[in-house]
């Protein structure tokens, strides 16, 4: 067991069972249908240093979103096996992990499993969504289980396979462009699961997001 620059946990890991792909035991499909555990988002108080010691380890940048008019990093996005993202870094007092995504098949499965959680008892568990994001345009509905932690269920979008990709910026404004869809609740963005014995540390600059609270408060515009 070792940690990262922003004090995150991290466990190496040579080998491990193969288990059968369950993509068409449909016998076995249940709520969601999650296919597999996409991408991990961390809040760290240093964006640029976890970058760099993640792209050390191999991992290829394949997102980035800056403030409009600079380069600095305000997330960014990395990968390893082919598709956009396998961990993603935003700033914030950390390390903590923000969320979990698990992949979904089918865009209908986002309705679906809000009803089930709603019939279930867990309507108040569904926290942001189903929306699309700004950058990447996939699909997404956040929940907390029943101990806090965040889980995002989403639908891949693109693959970065080819070593020729370069990486994709994103200005901050494209992701307020969707005005179909309502901001996520302030909440989404202050809070994370903290890791066990971690101190936690507060970023240089704290950001200002936009969030559903702000958003009703300036009437809805």
């Amino acid at each position: 067991m070792s940690s990262d620059p922003s004090g995150a946990p991290i466990e190496f890991c040579a080998t491990m069972d193969l288990k059968p792909r369950l993509v068409v035991a449909f016998e076995h499909h249940r709520g969601a249908v999650p296919q597999r555990l996409d991408h991990f988002q961390l809040l760290v108080p240093d964006v640029q240093k976890a970058c760099e010691f993640w792209m050390s380890m191999g991992f290829r940048l394949s997102e980035y979103i800056s403030p409009d008019g600079t380069e600095d990093l305000l997330f960014v996005f990395l990968q390893r096996k082919g598709n956009p993202h396998d961990i993603v870094f935003a700033p914030g007092a950390g390390p903590r992990l923000h969320h979990a995504a698990f992949g979904i098949p089918e865009s209908y499965h986002f309705f679906y499993v809000c009803d089930l959680a709603s019939n279930m008892g867990f309507a108040a568990n569904i926290e942001y969504g189903p929306g699309r994001h700004g950058p990447g345009h996939a699909l997404f509905v956040y929940m907390r289980d029943p101990d806090g932690h965040r889980i995002e269920l989403f639908n891949t979008h693109y693959q970065v396979m080819d070593i020729e990709n370069e990486p994709m910026r994103w200005d901050a404004s494209q992701s307020m462009k969707r005005r179909w869809q309502l901001p996520a609740r302030q909440q989404w963005f202050a809070e994370a699961s903290r890791f066990a014995g971690v101190e936690l540390r507060e970023p240089a600059r704290k950001g200002d997001p936009l969030s559903l609270e702000k958003f009703v408060a300036a009437g809805m515009r």
